[in-house]
This record gives C-alpha cells, sequence and structure tokens, in this order.
C-alpha cells in the first residue's frame, strides 16, 4: 500500500473518541521524536515552520516552506501531510507538483487569506483543479476559516465545508470551532472532520474531540511553542 494509501486509510472506519492524532513536526529532529513516540502520521503546522525558520505566521516564502517539509518526509517512512496556507498563488497543477516532489501525502489549504474569507465558489472551483491534477496522489484537507476569519456561523461553515467536499476534498478543517459546535459540524459535513486541539490544559482532549465528532485532529503550532518554551526554561537554568 503506498503512503498515500495508508494515510486515507487511517481517517475511515475510526471510533467515536479515538480520532486519529497528528502531531506536527516543524523540522527533521522533531520529526524523528514523534514518529519514535509511536504515531503512525505527522501533519507539518506551517506557523510552527515558520517560527522554526524566523519568520511570522504567513510571511514564509513558498520555496522555504517547501524545502522544510522535504526536510521533514526524508527524515521519516511515515506519511507526512503539509500545511501550505492558501497555496501561495502557485496555480493547482504546480501546487500538485511541488507537494509531491516535497515528499508530501496531502496538504492544508486555507479558504482566507490575509485574514479574509476567500469566495467559497471560487474557493471550491480553486480546490477542484487541485484535486484534478492530483488525482488521488494527495489527500486534501480543506480549512474552513469560518470561525477564525468569519462571523464564526456554524450555518455557513457547513455550507463552506459542503461545497469543498463536494469539489474533491478529503475532509474538512474548521479551524477555531468551538467544541459545541463539533456535533453540529459533523452532522452537516459527509467525510473526515479535523479539529484544532490547544495544549494550554484548557480545552478538550483529542479522545473527548472525537466523542463530540472529529474523524482527527491537529494541534496546529502548538507542539512547537511548547518545545521552545521549554528550551527556554532549561537555559534560564545554564
Amino acid at each position: 500500500m503506498s503512503k498515500v494509501d495508508t494515510f486515507r486509510a487511517l481517517h475511515h472506519g475510526r471510533l467515536a473518541g479515538d480520532p486519529l492524532v497528528l502531531p506536527g513536526p516543524w523540522d527533521a529532529a522533531s520529526a524523528r521524536a514523534l514518529v519514535d513516540a509511536g504515531f503512525p502520521a505527522l501533519a507539518t503546522p506551517s506557523a510552527g515552520i515558520a517560527a522554526s525558520l524566523g519568520y511570522a505566521d504567513g510571511a514564509t516564502p513558498a520555496d522555504e516552506m517547501f524545502a522544510a517539509v522535504a526536510r521533514i518526509t526524508r527524515a521519516v517512512d511515515v506519511p507526512v501531510s503539509a500545511d501550505v496556507e492558501d497555496g501561495y498563488g502557485l496555480a493547482p497543477k504546480e501546487l500538485v507538483e511541488r507537494l509531491l516532489e516535497a515528499g508530501a501525502v496531502g496538504c492544508n489549504l486555507e479558504d482566507s487569506r490575509g485574514g479574509v474569507l476567500k469566495d467559497p465558489r471560487q474557493h471550491a472551483d480553486w480546490l477542484a483543479e487541485v484535486r484534478a491534477a492530483a488525482g488521488d496522489r494527495l489527500f486534501l484537507n480543506a480549512r474552513v476559516d469560518t470561525f477564525s476569519c468569519g462571523d464564526g456561523d456554524p450555518e455557513r461553515a457547513v455550507e463552506r465545508a459542503a461545497s469543498y467536499v463536494a469539489a474533491g476534498a478529503d475532509c474538512v478543517y474548521p479551524i477555531g470551532a468551538p467544541a459545541d459546535v463539533l456535533p453540529l459540524l459533523r452532522a452537516g459535513t459527509q467525510g473526515p472532520l479535523n479539529a484544532y486541539a490547544k495544549l494550554d490544559g484548557d480545552g478538550p482532549s483529542p479522545a473527548e474531540l472525537g466523542e463530540l465528532g472529529a474523524t482527527r485532529v491537529t494541534f496546529g503550532p502548538w507542539l512547537q511553542r511548547r518545545a521552545t518554551a521549554a528550551l527556554g526554561e532549561i537555559a534560564a537554568r545554564l
């Protein structure tokens, strides 16, 4: 079975309370540590990689992002999905080619740019072009930014999610959705649902998010931030 087939299979047949947990490496060393901890797949966070490269979130040049993803995929044998923000303005064919060249089996694609939501119809059309270019070679996770950039209306999020699934997305990611809204999103969305978990001890655990309807759980840049904070604490004691 190919890596992308393995990755796709990990999203299906999951029991409630047992979502696919995908930690986010920001470099080769963190990727190896996460695989050694037993995780069967990884999902890079664009903000975490940006911080590791000295950029603000959203400011990483495309070439540097793809190079960082390639270093991570070379370091591990498990499937790796890549957060490539809103695609960096690349044409669908070039975007797909660069993801495959970097060794990624999937990608996150945002429906906002510069904090502003894109037109959902135009974005769905673009996702359909990415799907056509990728075929079954990439697992497409369509991020829905209604809760982070829009008015937070769950119905609007469901509408966007449905249009992205119809365009060929394998999974949808309503980032920032309140935990109590997840059951509504689950009921209104076909296919896998990605939930965002914070590692601040103030939110639901991955298992609890799974009980609420999440198929998979990612953490954005939280692992990188926690690791950097831990390094700062160690350095302060030197």
